[in-house]
């Protein structure tokens, strides 16, 4: 049944991926990934290709965007969890250093499957400031999305071979920029106590 969905909402164009986008962001696993589907629907429709990624960025935004917030407002259940205190704080300092990363880098990684649910989750109970989420996660999707609609305009069909061949080199890329940002903080925090 929901392939049928799936594929009722690939023939709408640009609104079905805005849908898919949504549900997918939301938590709601589909059969078809909407990394694939772009890319397809940018190689058959070049002129609607940066259309299909602006309804696939904002459909993914909304979709993290609803998934935050029902994680910050059932959040107060896991916040206070059986967790010994002192882990529970020192997860939650943690975070709030080095979680937008943890959302970052699996929002931008196509194919490689990063469980970006489970950070959104995170970052809504422990109550990232949404101004500081939204940013991450647009600019990780607006990245992913556009970069795919381009390659589908520019290799076709084969760009799905070339995500795939090159998966793990991509997610390697990303998790040394997310490597040297942490030694960034690091750095800076190290300086800022120097100071």
């Amino acid at each position: 049944m929901l392939k049928h969905i799936v594929d009722v909402l690939i023939a709408v164009g640009p609104v079905g991926i805005f849908l898919i986008g949504f549900l997918d962001s939301l938590g709601i696993p589909l059969p078809a990934a909407l990394d694939f589907l772009l890319i397809g629907f940018a190689a058959n429709s070049p002129s609607m290709a940066y259309i299909a990624a602006t309804a696939a960025t904002v459909g993914s935004l909304c979709g993290n965007v609803a998934l935050f917030r029902a994680a910050r407002y059932g959040g107060k259940r896991f916040a206070r969890q059986e967790a010994p205190e002192g882990r529970a704080k020192k997860f939650k300092a943690w975070f709030h250093r080095y979680g937008l990363l943890t959302v970052f880098i699996p929002a931008v990684t196509p194919i490689v499957p990063l469980p970006l649910k489970v950070f959104v989750i995170s970052a809504g109970a422990m109550h990232t400031p949404f101004k500081r989420f939204l940013p991450v996660i647009l600019l990780a999707r607006v990245i992913r999305y556009f970069g795919e609609a381009y390659l589908g305009m520019s290799l076709g069909l084969d760009a799905k071979g070339f995500l795939t061949h090159n998966a793990w080199s991509i997610a390697g890329l990303f998790l040394a920029l997310a490597l040297v940002l942490i030694g960034l903080i690091k750095w800076t925090d190290r300086r800022r106590v120097e100071a």
